[in-house]
Parts: C-alpha cells; sequence; structure tokens
C-alpha cells in the first residue's frame, strides 16, 4: 500500500516563474501537461492530489479537504503563482487565505466551492440534481454513483466511452466525492468568512466555460462578491473540463493574472 503522506508530483517546464496547479477530483497531474505548454517562461509543479493517480491514499478517518491541504502545503514553500481547478481550485483557495504571502497570483478555474452560491433555484436545482445521481452510494452502489458524478460533471464525456478500467477506478474514489460535502457545501473550515477572504489580495482570476454546469456561474457570483480584487474570464463553448479541452484558452487567461501580478510588484509605493 502507497504511504498515505506520499504525494506524486510532477513538473512541466523549466522557466524562472513558479507555478503550483492543483486538478480536479479523480483526476491527476498529468491533465495540466497541454496548459502548461502555453504558459511561457513558467515551471509549473503539479502534485497529484492524496488518493489520486500515483500519490498514497487520503489517511483514514481525516476530512479530505484537510487531508488534501496539509499534503499540498509543502509544496507552497516560497512565492509562486496558484492555479487550481474544480476541487483542486477549492484547495488553492483556502490555501491562498493560509499562507497569502506566498501567493502572486490565483487562477480558479470552476471551483465546485457550492457554499459560495447564493441560496436560490440554481442552488437548489443542483443539489436535487446530485443527490439523485448519488442515492446509490448509500446501497453500496459505486459504480451507478460514479456514473452519476460523471453525467454532472464528465464535460459531456458519454459513460460508454471510458474502458472499464477507468469506470472501475472512478467508481472506487466515489468515498473521497462523498467526503467533499462538509467542505464543498458546509464550508466547515469557514473560507467565506469575511477576514478570510480579505486576505486574497493578490490578483484572482475565477475562469469558467460558457457551456459549464450552471452552478459554477453562481459559485463565481458569490466568490466575486466577496474578493477584494477579483476578474471572470469565460470560455465559449467550454465545459467543466476545459483544462483539457480548451488548454490555450486556459493558459491565455491564467498568463493574464500573472502579468497583474507582475505589474503589481513593479509599482514601487510612493
Amino acid at each position: 500500500m502507497k504511504d498515505a503522506a506520499a504525494l506524486s508530483v510532477r513538473e512541466f517546464g523549466a522557466g524562472a516563474e513558479p507555478v503550483l496547479a492543483l486538478h480536479c477530483g479523480l483526476g491527476t497531474s498529468g491533465m495540466w501537461k497541454d496548459v502548461a505548454a502555453g504558459l511561457g517562461d513558467t515551471t509549473v509543479t503539479a502534485p497529484d492530489l492524496p488518493g489520486h493517480g500515483r500519490s498514497g491514499p487520503f489517511p483514514d478517518g481525516v476530512d479530505v479537504h484537510d487531508a488534501a491541504c496539509d499534503a499540498v502545503r509543502p509544496l507552497l514553500d516560497r512565492p509562486m503563482h496558484l492555479v487550481g481547478h474544480s476541487f483542486g481550485a477549492t484547495v488553492a483557495l483556502r490555501l491562498a487565505q493560509d499562507t497569502p504571502a506566498h501567493v502572486l497570483s490565483l487562477a480558479l478555474i470552476e471551483p465546485v466551492f457550492f457554499a459560495a452560491a447564493a441560496d436560490g433555484p440554481v442552488k437548489s436545482a443542483h443539489y436535487e440534481r446530485e443527490a439523485a445521481h448519488f442515492a446509490g452510494f448509500e446501497r453500496g452502489d459505486l459504480m451507478g454513483t460514479a456514473q452519476g458524478f460523471n453525467s454532472v460533471w464528465g464535460g459531456g464525456a458519454p459513460w460508454e466511452s471510458f474502458p472499464e478500467r477507468a469506470r472501475q477506478l472512478m467508481a472506487s474514489q466515489m468515498p473521497f466525492v462523498i467526503g467533499t460535502e462538509p467542505s464543498l457545501w458546509r464550508d466547515i473550515h469557514g473560507m467565506l468568512h469575511p477576514d478570510r477572504m480579505a486576505r486574497l489580495s493578490m490578483p484572482v482570476s475565477l475562469v469558467r466555460g460558457g457551456d459549464s454546469v450552471p452552478i459554477i456561474a453562481e459559485i463565481h457570483h458569490g466568490l466575486l462578491s466577496r474578493l477584494p480584487h477579483g476578474r471572470e474570464a469565460v470560455i465559449p463553448g467550454a465545459g467543466h473540463m476545459l483544462v483539457m479541452t480548451h488548454a490555450d484558452d486556459v493558459a491565455r487567461q491564467i498568463c493574464v493574472t500573472m502579468v497583474e501580478a507582475k505589474a503589481r510588484s513593479a509599482v514601487t509605493p510612493r
């Protein structure tokens, strides 16, 4: 069995600007390869989160968001540009709040931080949709739960298009998905607290696909209303898996945020 503390880490590029990139739930570090290729003079450090790829499993009895943040935090050991997608974006958000001095810029790509969305019909409909898809989890139907998860967040990829091995892997990761509920829906870590949001004084970009799951736009709206400095970019025709389907567009938006950070650092206070 893999060591629960061990993270598998990949690097893309060998440039001057350090970037830490955190992948989505059920993803791997390799999903950043094409985005990294569009980031110019950078070195992109991309770990496999616990329970994903070649990293060790989540430790037993530990909140999955706590475990992910604790595992990744040592990589944020100097000022870096921080990027995250989906679940990885929520980890990036929390790390930026914990260590703002080490975050030059923050790019959040479709963060699945449902607690940030205002209560209303879009949020209610999404909750009911996920509840229906995940109902089989309590009955031990991991494969059916994984199929439901993919129907919401798979970016339109048909379940039948995945080989059996990939389906089995996704099914085995459903306890992780269910385990994200306290942090993503109930914000048990207090990430929306005004004091924590006020720490995000670095340039922040929220990037989403124009054809993504409707709840994402509501999450972005909720976060932008709380951020001291935030901008949103919408990539036409893209869905939730835009880091793979629209890598060049995503890279361009990350670069905009990095350029803004450089411009700020070049300004000498009067």
